[in-house]
């Protein structure tokens, strides 16, 4: 039976090679969210100075995690993610027979926001049929954006990506890569830009990080005060300028 498969989305598998290992532990200590709590979660894995290097989704598997991320940025994320086991017996690789599935009715299961419709995992089908398209115009139309051409990488801070807004990071949950100019801006209230989807003829090409023509739409990373009241998504809270 045909199913709606997300097939530029790939699942990137962790797993404990030993009982005494605690794959939610060693990435808890990484991440912007919560992953001991409750899941799915999306969450960004940062540069030390708290930019964006890769976002996903996290799901539960038992002991095992799977991070649900774009598929050109899976392997360059297992490779990073190794670099930071050091010796744990982890295992981080990408997990091919499970796919990601979206449809846009149903029941809410996207971390970020309700509207983002219903996603799951299964495993992969010859019958599948890709909905890529579809997906992108969905999330598009509700301003949120996600992956390496829209968030760029190490070059947005992550509260710029609308994370707090979008569920993409706690403030309680303790140390991991990034953290502190992450808290220092919540702190201080001082996210000055934003991404924000844009119709493409009101794209400013001095801040456009990508473009949709098809869609005839835009992402741009925009100062707080140059984004219109029209333009601003209901989820979406501007703070103030420093």
């Amino acid at each position: 039976m045909s199913a709606p498969r997300l097939t530029n989305r790939t699942l990137v598998r962790l797993s404990p090679l030993d009982d005494s290992e605690d794959v939610a532990a060693f990435l808890q200590g990484l991440v912007t969210s919560d992953v001991k709590g409750p899941l799915p979660v999306w969450t960004g894995l940062l540069s030390p100075q708290g930019k964006a290097l890769f976002d996903f989704i996290v799901w539960q598997d038992g002991t095992d995690l799977l991070l649900d991320c774009e598929s050109a940025a899976a392997p360059a994320l297992a490779k990073r993610l190794s670099l930071y086991r050091l010796r744990r017996r982890i295992a981080i690789a990408v997990d091919p027979a499970l796919g990601v599935y979206w449809q846009a009715e149903g029941e809410p299961t996207d971390p970020r926001l309700p509207a983002l419709g219903h996603r799951w995992i299964a495993p992969v089908s010859a019958d599948d049929t890709a909905v890529d398209a579809a997906w992108l115009a969905h999330r598009l139309a509700h301003g949120v954006p996600e992956g390496l051409a829209e968030l760029g990488s190490e070059q947005t801070l992550w509260l710029e990506t609308n994370a707090v807004e979008l569920n993409g990071v706690s403030f309680t949950k303790g140390c991991y890569v990034g953290q502190e100019n992450t808290a220092r801006m919540n702190w201080r209230q001082k996210v000055n830009r934003r991404l924000v989807v844009v119709p493409l003829d009101k794209s400013d090409a001095a801040r456009q990080r990508t473009a949709y023509p098809e869609l005839r739409l835009a992402v741009d990373h925009r100062r707080v005060e140059d984004i219109p009241a029209d333009l601003v998504p209901a989820w979406m809270e501007l703070s103030p300028p420093a």
